[in-house]
């Protein structure tokens, strides 16, 4: 008898929950507001309040990929250009982190990896600094100038017209009528996409995934729903526009480049076409995390499953 590739797929979102990593989660979060205290006190009044972007906010995060996103929004008249203001958080956080993590300029943020602590545990934090888009109207319309670093897609490096409002696209998700599977989609294909070592973009992902519940009939199980999915990203990535739901003259498609485009065409192709034919397939491109042993006696929602009755893993998760 082949591979359930329902309960495969319900066992791959619950080795990969992010609670599992609770004792990991709780030291991303000390120094997320380590980092949000030091940023507070340094540029002052300059700062309006930060908060937590990226897919822990969007409840889309997965735990074999681990980083806080923290949106650092600044006046208008804190710099005269987004250039400076990169730079300057980029200089305050080097100075003060620098013997205790890499600090590195990104597209559009300042990475932050702490080095291994006593558990073998790396925190990494992501601070994205943006510039209000209107003077003295960040509270009211939540827009954001970013500054683009390096490459990002068809922008290129020294961009300083990538606006976008980061509270919508957690709203984007929030708002949907089925938020539920659409969490579940997008937390699978980052799981593909982080196994297999594949370059999209997670927020591109979350868009066209989006897009694909507004456009198809995203219903069945685990796997009808992610083979939707997948088809319409196969049929769709290479001319789909995605616009950024904080603002609509930023086309987040364009942040793959063509060749990207094509090579994710091809790869749901190939993996709907594998697992069609054997769904022993499946593990392939959608594994466990093998740190967290399945508890056969429950299932993803937390009931006993009928059957026999199996021990509970030795470690806790």
């Amino acid at each position: 008898m082949g591979l359930d590739r329902n309960k495969h797929l319900q066992d791959v979102l619950t080795t990969h929950k992010i609670s599992k990593e609770q004792a990991l989660l709780d030291k991303h979060k000390a120094k997320r507001n380590e980092i949000d205290e030091a940023l507070t006190e340094h540029f002052g009044l300059n700062l309006y309040k930060l908060f937590n972007s990226g897919s822990y906010a969007k409840n889309t995060a997965v735990n074999t990929k681990f980083d806080f996103d923290l949106m650092s929004p600044f006046k208008r008249d804190a710099f005269s250009t987004l250039e400076e203001m990169f730079n300057a958080v980029f200089d305050f956080l080097n100075e003060k982190y620098n013997t205790e993590a890499v600090v590195r300029k990104q597209k559009v943020s300042i990475g932050l990896e702490f080095f291994q602590d006593e558990d073998a545990d790396v925190v990494k934090v992501d601070v994205v600094p943006g510039r209000e888009l209107n003077k003295d109207q960040y509270k009211e319309d939540d827009k954001l100038n970013l500054y683009v670093h390096s490459q990002f897609g068809i922008f290129e490096e020294g961009s300083d017209h990538l606006r976008s409002n980061v509270k919508a696209q957690v709203a984007n998700i929030r708002s949907n009528a089925d938020k539920d599977s659409l969490r579940k989609m997008i937390r699978l294909m980052k799981v593909w996409k982080i196994h297999n070592h594949k370059s999209a973009k997670s927020f591109f992902l979350e868009l066209i995934i989006i897009k694909a519940f507004e456009k198809k009939e995203v219903t069945g199980d685990l796997w009808d729903k992610l083979k939707t999915v997948m088809e319409y990203i196969r049929d769709n990535v290479k001319t789909v526009s995605l616009p950024d739901p904080g603002n609509s003259g930023n086309n987040v498609a364009d942040s793959m480049t063509e060749w990207d485009k094509n090579q994710m065409s091809t790869d749901m192709d190939y993996i709907i076409t594998r697992v069609e034919d054997d769904a022993d397939n499946l593990p392939m491109y959608f594994p466990l995390n093998p740190k967290f042993p399945v508890d056969e006696e429950k299932n993803a929602y937390g009931q006993k499953s009928p059957g026999v009755s199996v021990p509970p893993p030795a470690r806790f998760g």
